[in-house]
């Protein structure tokens, strides 16, 4: 019997599939469905659609079906064809779907060029809300929320509000689709439209809540009181939402939290049920397929998670790194931004950020902005190396990016400052002019700094101290240094750094480098960059000030400012008058000749230790910081990517320090009802035929076992679940014995009823006690 059985449903199921198969053939001839088919519209000449105006009124699908594919072809050509509209409209109710579907798409393209002409279906597509086939009302909503005339605002906002209400969970989420349309359309429907989304927001259908969460982010994003009571139902329906909607869903679970949750305890693991009912909905998302859904469950972790669980989104972050080159991008950006505050989440696998020549300039930049953000102790020596290596990268950017990093590594880890400078000397080098410069940038910087901090613990020793050295070094290749910025940045060192307590065979008071850097720089000072003759004209005054009766300074510091009094820029010439006036009472009165000895001019005139004073210790060192970040920039936003703010990024909200009453959150659609536990029946024979009617128990899931409909044996109320299967077994064993009596008298039976009445009237007690919480057991459907 089995086997017959078995045959005839292998039967059946090949004569569907063949069937199947035939329609699937017959449709795919019917609309040629092929390449050279498709593609033979879009290069078919426009002589050739001379016809349709008489395809389009022909009673024929066929036709009817080839003459919209033309036109849609001449549209996607960029083609003027709204001369058709009137024979388009007549179509717009054919029982053919594609019909229909290359109809909705013409009128969508048309309709806001020709209003007059588009009004004339609207009475159509309000006939399509009622249609039988779902999709059929879905595509008419659409199109006529995409018909942008706002004459007909109030009839969308009643086609939606119908949709929003249909049984179909895909016609409720073209409904939520169609909400930003209308508002943006008409936003004087906004109080309708929220009607609308406070409703859709209590659907049970998970196909079209994320659909819910974007028409709400559309009209009103700030009315956060609305999902009081359905967070927590979004929270648990979070899992089954299609992909997409997930991400939207997210977005607006994150800024509920944010500003109606209580913020996470950091230091213990004191935090709110209900974001911790957020983060384990979250969870599971980690290990979506979808890049997007990921990176959203990361910014709900990141944002609203304590510490000790961001721990969770390291694993499927670095999973998506092998991905495209779009998605690496943007997961390193991530994971950069992390890495900021908690570094030890990534350090382990600091490997997986090493610069592939392969990459992309930004994906360059940012890993060297990372692998910065990972430097430890253990890790630094590997490091250093793959920066050094990316200064010979062919990107300049690249390069300065790779030197510069080479000197916050010495900050960051001071055990390394040695090996950078190595590093950077050697750069110094190279025949390339970009590497040179960056490497003298970052020279000045770290020379600055360590002088500046070993100044206040011992005097500056030219033969120990490696900064001098450096100084040194430098000052002797100037010739070999021509970008602008480094130059000026070796003169200003030289200038800064010359005074010295050791006895000098040229200058006393300063290092033997010192003049000659002066000199070579006012040989060629007509030839310099502006920003180089500023510092020229600021190391002459220093050395005058050091040494004013040394005539070699004197000559070589009076053509310094004579160059720039006659400078064509006009900082230079400033720079000079402001210098000059500065040496007043510094410089002897001979040093310009008797006949040019300025008369005493009025005001204050410095002496030699305040103008010292001025010039060494007048403006605060350069210190090598990074640009505060904003915090507030959401991660995940267009800005932070770029960087550089973008138009629509979002902003971090404040956290609500002690949240809104979790009361407010309690929906009473959501309450489980407790579960119909039955009284004990008696199984006598005489009510066996009431027994049979009875509707068997349902166990609800989630009922809990302590609710009012459960008794202590004892006082009339059930415990737990186990007493009431003990109350059940001893009523059985009196059963029996009753039963065993009335084979014996048949007089009993009348006693036996009696006590069946007794029993129904402690039932009838017992449901008066218990206020009528237990629910009416409803009779069973076919019980015999």
């Amino acid at each position: 019997m089995s086997g017959q059985y078995f045959n005839s449903i292998t039967e059946n199921a090949s004569r569907l599939g063949m069937r199947i198969q035939e329609s699937i053939s017959e449709h795919t001839r019917e609309l040629s469905i092929t390449r050279g088919a498709s593609t033979a519209y879009l290069e078919a000449p426009d002589d050739k659609s001379k016809n349709i105006r008489k395809q389009l009124d022909s009673n024929s699908d066929r036709e009817k079906l080839d003459a919209m594919k033309r036109l849609i072809a001449m549209i996607s050509k960029g083609r003027n064809v709204s001369e058709y509209f009137a024979q388009v409209v007549k179509n717009v109710a054919s029982h053919n779907l594609e019909i229909r579907k290359l109809v909705y798409i013409y009128l969508l393209r048309y309709a806001e060029q020709e209003p007059d002409l588009a009004l004339l279906s609207i009475n159509t597509f309000q006939k399509d809300l009622t249609d039988i086939n779902p999709l059929i009302r879905a595509m008419a909503l659409r199109v006529l929320s995409g018909i942008k005339v706002p004459v007909i605002g109030s009839i969308v906002v009643l086609a939606i509000k119908k949709c929003a209400a249909d049984v179909s969970p895909y016609v409720r989420k073209n409904a939520a689709l169609a909400i930003p349309k209308c508002f943006e359309l008409d936003p004087s429907h906004t109080p309708a439209l929220i009607t609308i989304i406070t409703t859709l927001l209590r659907d049970r259908s998970s196909l079209c809540i994320g659909s819910v969460a974007v028409a709400f982010e559309a009209v009103c994003p700030t009315r956060l009181d609305l999902l009081h009571q359905q967070y927590r139902r979004l929270c648990r329906i979070l899992v089954d939402v299609d992909e997409w909607g997930q991400v939207d869903l997210l977005s607006l679970l994150l800024r509920y939290a944010r500003m109606m949750l209580a913020r996470p305890d950091v230091e213990g693991d004191s935090i709110d049920p209900d974001l911790n009912l957020l983060l384990n909905s979250t969870e599971p998302l980690l290990q979506s397929r979808n890049p997007a859904v990921v990176l959203g469950a990361t910014r709900i972790f990141y944002y609203t998670g304590p510490p000790s669980r961001l721990s969770k989104v390291t694993q499927p972050l670095l999973r998506l790194l092998p991905g495209s080159k779009e998605v690496s991008r943007i997961v390193l950006v991530y994971i950069s931004v992390i890495a900021r505050d908690s570094p030890y989440l990534f350090t382990p696998y600091y490997t997986r950020f090493l610069v592939s020549t392969e990459d992309l300039r930004v994906v360059k930049l940012t890993k060297i902005q990372l692998l910065l953000h990972l430097l430890t102790p253990e890790t630094y020596s590997s490091i250093l190396r793959e920066f050094i290596d990316c200064a010979d990268d062919t990107d300049n950017e690249v390069v300065t990016v790779a030197v510069q990093a080479l000197g916050k590594c010495s900050h960051q880890i001071p055990e390394s400052t040695q090996t950078c400078l190595n590093a950077l000397i050697s750069m110094i080098k190279s025949r390339h002019d970009t590497v040179v410069s960056s490497a003298v940038l970052v020279l000045k910087i770290l020379v600055q700094n360590e002088l500046e901090v070993e100044s206040h613990s011992r005097p500056i020793q030219t033969q120990q101290n490696p900064g001098m050295s450096i100084i040194s070094h430098l000052a002797h290749r100037i010739d070999d240094i021509k970008h602008p910025q480094a130059r000026a940045c070796v003169v200003w060192l030289a200038g800064q750094y010359a005074a010295s307590d050791a006895p000098s065979a040229d200058c006393e008071g300063m290092h033997d480098w010192a003049p000659d850097v002066l000199r070579k720089a006012v040989k060629g000072f007509i030839n310099e960059d502006p920003i180089v003759k500023l510092q020229v004209i600021t190391m002459a005054a220093k050395l005058l000030v050091l040494n004013p009766t040394d005539r070699t300074l004197l000559l070589l510091g009076r053509h310094t400012l004579n160059l720039a009094k006659y400078d064509l820029d006009y900082d230079v010439r400033d720079r000079a008058r402001m210098v000059g006036a500065l040496l007043v009472g510094v410089l002897p009165k001979e040093v310009n000749g008797a006949d040019e000895v300025p008369e005493e001019r009025g005001g204050v005139v410095l002496r030699r230790e305040q103008v010292r004073v001025v010039l060494f210790n007048g403006k605060a060192g350069v210190v090598d910081k990074d640009k505060p970040s904003d915090d507030r920039s959401l991660l995940g936003s267009l800005g932070m990517i770029t960087g550089r703010p973008m138009r629509g990024d979002d902003i971090l909200t404040d956290w609500l320090e002690e949240g809104i009453e979790p009361s407010l959150r309690t929906n009473p659609d959501d309450t489980t009802t407790p579960s119909a536990i039955p009284t004990a029946i008696s199984s006598r024979p005489h009510s066996k035929a009431t027994s049979a009617h009875a509707s068997p128990v349902i166990l609800t899931p989630g009922a809990s076992p302590s609710g009012s409909a459960m008794r202590d044996s004892s006082k009339g109320l059930w415990g737990d679940l186990d007493s009431f299967y003990a109350e059940e077994s001893e009523e059985e064993e009196e059963d029996v014995g009753s039963e065993d009596d009335e084979e014996n008298e048949d007089d009993n039976d009348e006693e036996d009823g009696e006590e069946v009445d007794e029993e129904d009237g402690d039932e009838d007690s017992l449901d008066a006690t218990t206020n009528e919480t237990r629910p009416m057991l409803q009779p069973s459907v076919g019980a015999s």
